[in-house]
């Protein structure tokens, strides 16, 4: 084949490849960067005297003990996290899910724990009954139904034990209707106005959710056989925006979409219709995902995790929670987001 001359090479008046030539170029042009402080990292709480636990559902991830979990956490700030997420669960469920209102649960304890001796942390609690359930539910059972103004009492006494215990944010995951507005007036009528609400305003009754469960072993679901009552349906769009706009007037300081990866248009979309933050979930079932298929080698689980959090971070998250996060930290406070290799090492981070 006769190569053309110069001369003959087409006119073009759009070369953006111009743009992509050198790493200092496509640093220059990059719209999107992502920060150590966007990240929020989920942790799993088991009661003091006891060993961490590694999670089999989750690689890299421990259920930490209450008297373990302020040691933890400062090496985890030492990597440049600032933000963590807590989880607990009761040993004894009931159906009321009583454990979640017991002062000495782990959840109080280790907010308490954390304030004592990392007051810069900033520490958020999620507040649904799910893990505390001997049904499973996130919400009171009454005649095989989810009643929904039953479980909202519960819920903001839940609320106002995190932010007696010191917590910055609560972080309501449950989906019932109302909820916002009810933690919002109890924590202001006992005078926690500065305690911020973190609403999972668009929470999906989604299949990603598995590894999640077996992390919190949580009980079997009871009654009804899915959670698709409260938690939304995953065809629909136009309804969580609805749902956002509801628990912005009701007083939410930031929304959440969850899950993460498959619903970025949702990400998009809110960022587009509100002003407040938008927190973004990139739950276990994505993370094992990449996991499961880094071991296969079939992708470079640090390129994969590198460039997820970075499509969430595009796509509008101004908060993203993810198992991840140690890892995105340490790279990010060792190296600005412009020089990092996007995939040069297959091998699997560990904390």
């Amino acid at each position: 084949m006769e190569i053309p001359e110069p001369s003959q090479t087409h006119r073009l008046t759009h070369r953006p490849r111009r743009l992509r030539r050198t790493p200092a170029l496509r640093g220059l042009c990059r719209e999107t960067l992502l920060s150590a402080d966007d990240l929020i990292y989920p942790l799993f709480l088991i009661p003091a005297g006891q060993k961490p636990e590694p999670i089999p559902t989750l690689p890299g991830q421990w259920r930490w003990p209450v008297d373990q979990v302020a040691e933890a956490c400062a090496g985890y700030m030492a990597k440049g996290i600032r933000t963590v997420n807590l989880f607990g669960s009761a040993p004894d469920k009931d159906s009321q899910g009583s454990g979640a209102l017991d002062p000495e649960g782990v959840v109080p304890c280790a907010v308490r724990a954390l304030k004592a001796a990392l007051p810069d942390l900033c520490v958020q609690t999620d507040i649904a009954l799910d893990p505390y359930t001997s049904h499973g539910h996130d919400g009171i059972l009454i005649n095989g139904e989810i009643d929904n103004d039953a479980t909202l009492d519960l819920l903001a006494r839940m609320a106002l034990l995190h932010a007696e215990a010191g917590a910055d944010w609560v972080a309501p995951s449950d989906m019932m209707d109302g909820r916002v507005g009810v933690i919002r007036k109890t924590l202001d009528q006992h005078g926690h106005t500065q305690t911020c609400i973190l609403a999972y305003s668009a929470k999906y009754a989604s299949c990603f959710y598995g590894p999640f469960r077996g992390a919190l072993e949580t009980a079997s679901l009871q009654g009804p056989s899915d959670k698709r009552t409260y938690q939304m349906d995953p065809a629909n769009r136009i309804e969580a925006l609805r749902e956002i706009a509801h628990d912005i007037e009701e007083g939410a300081d930031a929304v959440m979409i969850k899950p993460g990866g498959f619903y970025l248009d949702l990400v998009r979309e809110a960022k587009n219709a509100v002003r407040v933050p938008v927190a973004v979930y990139q739950v276990s079932g994505e993370f094992a995902m990449m996991h499961a298929a880094a071991e296969k080698g079939l992708l470079d689980l640090r390129a994969a995790m590198i460039e997820s959090l970075t499509c969430f971070k595009r796509a509008g998250a101004d908060m993203i929670l993810t198992y991840f996060a140690p890892e995105m930290a340490e790279i990010l406070t060792q190296q600005p987001q412009s020089q990092q290799p996007q995939a040069q090492q297959p091998k699997v981070p560990h904390d």
